[in-house]
């Protein structure tokens, strides 16, 4: 008899344990951007937000369509590489993934949001700036930070209105990002009546920028825009200080507005002369800001650099949307992305019909004594 007790409770609480089970869903979140070479600094910032904002999520423990909701992320490194990014897509496609955050480059985005588009997962970038990844007109592709339109033209305008510069090379790196930011410089730079001068090109793996500087040098610019990241902007910055050019500005898109420049820049004095632009306001201006900065520190100490913040939100806004949705399938929850009002760390986040975010802002920052400074 009581033995039969023992198995009539073990197999009650069995049941139990299933109907919990059956109660809870597993929910993937994808996240690619590049973990080895020169950019896995970014990478691992990037990876940071979408793990932090995971977390986040499970300790909230999250009903979706009355199911108890368990986050994991499927992390791929596509190496800031457009045919591995469109490889690590497919993956993701091939696993079933609930939506993706990423990638980081233009470059790599843009292949890949039309392996996404084709499978049917909604993709958010919190990094990705090139006008072009929302050309296309995809449904499932949105972006919740400034694009090069807006980081461009500013730096151009403050160039021209507050440094009141007259002579501008140009230099990019001939990725979809570099080229794109450079144009966009460019172009604005000569509608506000400043010279450019030059134009040289490099590429993201370059070390050595002698040659194109010396030949900058000889036509006398007031500053340098350079279309890149920011192991080779820092590395500029060092052969700017050999060839005595320190005194020229230095100007960039959110590529080489890092922490980390400042060690690449390996206390160059051509440092102090950067001026760099980021979508989005200074994490001492976000909503959310100074909070979640501090409890990033705590959790990833020493790793920040720019887009932890933007890939944090992005993963919120996927499953802001599937709780709207009551699903976390990608045929059901992708068409109530769209309608997003989501109050975030980065921002109060709603999308243009096109994917672009609402009102984006954008922070012009400088080094000052070996530290980023914001300067709006």
């Amino acid at each position: 008899m009581q033995m039969k007790l023992k198995l009539t409770v073990a197999a009650a609480i069995a049941a139990v344990a299933g109907m919990a089970l059956a109660d809870e869903m597993v929910v993937t979140i994808g996240h690619v951007a590049p973990m080895s070479g020169s950019q896995a600094h970014y990478g691992k910032d990037n990876e940071n937000g979408v793990r932090m904002a995971i977390d986040d999520l499970n300790a909230e423990k999250v009903m979706i369509g009355g199911k108890l909701a368990k986050f994991q992320i499927e992390a791929e490194d596509d190496a800031a590489d457009p045919k591995q990014g469109t490889a690590v897509a497919q993956k993701l496609c091939d696993a079933k993934v609930a939506g993706v955050v990423g990638h980081l480059n233009s470059g790599t985005t843009i292949p890949a949001s039309k392996i996404y588009h084709e499978c049917g997962i909604p993709m958010i970038t919190g990094a990705a700036t090139n006008p072009d990844l929302t050309k296309p007109g995809y449904k499932n592709v949105f972006r919740i930070i400034a694009n090069d339109n807006a980081l461009g033209a500013g730096l151009a305008f403050y160039a021209a209105d507050a440094l009141k510069l007259k002579k501008i090379a140009v230099v990019d790196d001939r990725t979809a990002y570099g080229q794109g930011v450079a144009e966009v410089f460019e172009k604005t730079a000569k509608e506000k009546g400043m010279d450019v001068v030059d134009h040289q090109y490099t590429t993201d793996k370059a070390t050595d920028f002698m040659a194109i500087l010396t030949a900058i040098k000889s036509k006398k610019p007031d500053g340098i825009f350079y279309g890149g990241m920011d192991a080779q902007a820092g590395a500029m910055l060092r052969q700017m200080d050999q060839l005595g050019m320190s005194n020229v500005k230095f100007f960039g898109g959110d590529g080489i507005c890092t922490n980390e420049i400042i060690k690449i820049a390996s206390g160059a004095k051509s440092l102090d002369g950067v001026v760099c632009a980021e979508g989005g306001s200074s994490i001492a201006k976000m909503p959310g800001g100074k909070e979640w900065k501090a409890r990033y520190d705590a959790k990833y100490p020493g790793q920040f650099q720019i887009y932890s913040p933007y890939t944090y939100d992005a993963t919120f806004v996927l499953v802001d949307a599937m709780k709207r949705a009551k699903s976390a399938d990608p045929k059901v929850y992708t068409s109530f992305i769209p309608a997003t009002d989501f109050k975030g760390v980065t921002a109060e986040i709603k999308f243009e019909p096109t994917g672009e975010l609402k009102n984006p802002t954008m922070t012009l920052s400088t080094y000052k004594d070996g530290k980023k400074v914001a300067l709006n």
